[in-house]
């Protein structure tokens, strides 16, 4: 069973609180279980209904929700660990976990206080997995034109509202309990996230087949057509004008993308892990001229340029979690502020995040492109080890953000001094 905290720091997160000692040993279950059989369900593509299972058992769904029966009362640090362990064994139920997490606090950016508590008490009794997401697609272009028109709008009707439109989502369209989802109000042009029910009969899906990567996260697109929405299922409001959104509400893109960074950095964690195990049974087949003295000439691993290529990624691996650390820190901070946050505590965090995933992307594409690489002569008995998949899971995890846009923010700040724009897109 391959050890994948092997290129972790040691050092735990600063001050865990008492109660989130049990999560750490419940998510290396979970990771122990869903690696056994991690290339055989990638190849196979099923809905991951059975993942979400272990995940339910595991109450993995609730760690996020407050303290109480049934509840995790865990915070975002726990949270980012316990992505990062399970992206490791298994990407695809990492993202879905990591979008499942951030979801989780939408009423918290968007809502009152007891639309907050509402939902997350749901998500714990229910064991609810949440798909869905809050970025207005329509809204990408700067500045946006005219004529364009957004993908989901929600039409007041009666007391409550009627939801239309299509939307491409990046996982959990074939197996979410509930879809949270960001639509434009055809009255007032403002932003409003309700919850809906998937099973509607006015909600098609369509999953995204044969995938290049992260094949078990359920991608596909979602049709909603007069889909009624009542009063009670809004969990916020933002107004449409981005100016006036709060620094606070403006962290949910923040934490959707830092999560997903965790993601990432567990593909590049998971895929040295195994490459690793499989080095060290490897047979030595090979006779270099500058071969290191023994012992280590011979171990399985003793080859020198092989110690340099593991070297130098291992080294990529802890530079993107050296990046990562204070990145979650200052988010976990800044969600613990609330709506006291302010803009340049904000500013902070987005740049913080932005360095994080700029990093991390290509940490994670170095070293799954590179272990493909260097395991491609695998011993034919052995059977093919399947390294192929972290590859593409990070490929296709990567290409779901321009590093571009990250990196210009990074020296627009450093440069100019101005801050990332208050926005709620992704």
């Amino acid at each position: 069973m391959p050890k994948r905290s092997a290129v972790r720091p040691a050092a735990p997160p600063a001050s865990p609180p008492a109660e989130d000692a049990i999560w750490p040993r419940v998510t290396r279950e979970v990771a122990d279980d869903l690696a056994v059989d991690a290339l055989a369900r990638d190849r196979a593509g099923k809905p991951p209904f059975d993942e979400l299972s272990r995940l339910r058992e595991a109450g993995l769904p609730a760690l996020l929700t407050p303290p109480g029966p049934l509840r995790g009362g865990s915070d975002w640090r726990t949270a980012c660990a316990v992505i990062r362990e399970i992206a490791a064994a298994d990407s695809s139920i990492g993202e879905l976990l990591a979008r499942h997490y951030a979801l989780t606090w939408s009423a918290r950016f968007f809502g009152t206080a007891h639309q907050a508590d509402t939902l997350e008490r749901r998500v714990a009794e229910d064991q609810w997995l949440l798909a869905g997401d809050l970025g207005n697609p329509a809204a990408d272009a700067e500045p946006p034109a005219p004529e364009t028109s957004p993908d989901l709008t929600l039409a007041p009707h009666g007391s409550g509202y009627v939801l239309n439109g299509r939307r491409s989502f990046a996982a959990g369209v074939a197996v979410a309990d509930r879809l949270v989802v960001g639509a434009t109000c055809s009255e007032t042009g403002d932003w409003l996230i309700a919850l809906v029910d998937p099973t509607h009969p006015g909600i098609t899906t369509d999953p995204a087949h044969d995938r290049l990567g992260q094949r078990l996260a359920g991608a596909g697109s979602i049709t909603f057509d007069s889909v009624p929405v009542a009063a009670e299922q809004l969990l916020g409001t933002s107004p449409h004008d981005e100016q006036h959104v709060t620094a606070y509400a403006t962290l949910a893109p923040l934490a959707l993308r830092l999560a997903l960074v965790h993601v990432a950095l567990g593909i590049a964690e998971g895929v040295l892990a195994e490459a690793r195990d499989l080095s060290r049974a490897a047979p030595r087949t090979w006779q270099a001229a500058d071969a290191l003295p023994t012992p280590y000439a011979e171990q399985p691993g003793g080859d020198p340029y092989l110690l340099l290529a593991y070297g130098e990624l291992v080294a990529a691996a802890h530079t993107a979690a050296a990046v990562v650390e204070p990145a979650t820190e200052a988010l976990a901070r800044g969600l613990l502020m609330g709506r006291e946050l302010g803009v340049n505590e904000r500013a902070d965090i987005a740049v913080l995040v932005a360095a994080a995933e700029a990093v991390t992307g290509q940490s994670a594409l170095q070293i799954t492109t590179r272990i493909l690489e260097l395991t491609a002569t695998a011993d034919a008995d052995a059977g093919d080890p399947g390294f192929d998949r972290f590859w593409r899971n990070a490929r296709v995890l990567t290409a779901q953000r321009s590093a571009a846009h990250s990196l210009r923010a990074i020296g627009d700040h450093y440069l100019n001094g101005m801050h990332p724009p208050l926005t709620l897109r992704i």
